[in-house]
């Protein structure tokens, strides 16, 4: 059966930027959010969770209908978890539960740091944490390769580099459909704006692990059932080693949420009826 939630979407002007939003559902809230992945894949789990939530997500600054004024400047996790922070206080029905995926995952633990009384839960699920593993400075000279060969022009090289360094392996013909189909404008700006002003801020990013030792008891950190050996298991598990937090595992992998949102939301309601 193919539910039908009611949304609203909103814009939110910030500094430097103005943010797409979406709300859905009643009760308490709950912010889904990625960094570059915007609101539209989160679509299905966010119904299905917003028959007990008021969920909420949104583009991130620079994709989508969250353009921004300077094309030029960079996204780095602080002004992400700035954007968030602004979002749930606009909303006015915090604190909040924060699930965030990847980048987002970033954007989540960069929020607890900053803002930790907004923060009901923060479900940090597969953060691309590489500064935390003893091969940090081969990762970071990686991703500069890959910011690199996207700027010099072959879009596909650095897609097919990136997708490496996460360990993240597609069947050639799903990544034909990915990314060798005829794109839309606005998926192309999202890609470039990813590769030239997010992606190294996001890679590079320290954690300050003193700041989430204190909030710990607020924190998940999520990995996927079938991401073992990828680079954002590794580094998962290296922040709960870290924080002395035993990781919870949900359905799939890196993109579970999306793969089978159903058996993803209800694992995401085991792990906050469990805090």
């Amino acid at each position: 059966m193919t539910l039908s939630i009611d949304s609203t979407s909103g814009a939110l002007a910030v500094p430097g930027a103005r943010l797409y939003y979406e709300l859905r559902g009643r009760g308490p809230l709950l912010a889904i959010v990625g960094a570059p992945m915007h609101s539209a894949p989160f679509a299905p789990l966010a119904d299905l969770l917003a028959s007990d939530h008021t969920v909420l997500t949104m583009d991130p600054r620079g994709h989508y209908g969250s353009a921004i004024d300077d094309p030029q400047a960079d996204s780095t996790p602080e002004l992400r978890a700035d954007d968030l922070a602004r979002l749930i206080r606009h909303v006015d029905a915090g604190p909040a539960t924060v699930l965030g995926s990847s980048g987002g995952a970033v954007t989540t633990l960069a929020l607890l740091q900053a803002h930790p009384e907004l923060v009901q839960i923060a479900v940090a699920h597969e953060p691309p944490l590489g500064q935390l593993l003893e091969d940090r400075e081969q990762q970071l000279a990686a991703n500069e390769d890959t910011i690199a060969t996207y700027a010099n022009g072959d879009t596909i090289g650095a897609v097919r580099s990136f997708l490496a360094g996460a360990g993240l392996v597609l069947p050639e013909e799903v990544f034909r459909n990915m990314f060798l189909r005829e794109r839309s404008p606005e998926d192309v700006a999202s890609e470039k704006y990813f590769y030239l002003h997010e992606l190294r801020g996001t890679a590079g990013w320290v954690p300050d692990l003193d700041a989430l030792r204190a909030v710990a008891d607020k924190l998940v950190i999520g990995i996927g059932e079938t991401s073992a050996g990828q680079f954002c298991d590794r580094t998962s598990r290296a922040l709960a080693a870290e924080l002395k937090i035993e990781p919870a595992v949900f359905p799939g992998s890196h993109g579970g949420f999306v793969e089978n949102p159903a058996a993803f939301a209800d694992r995401l309601r085991e792990v906050i009826a469990d805090r």
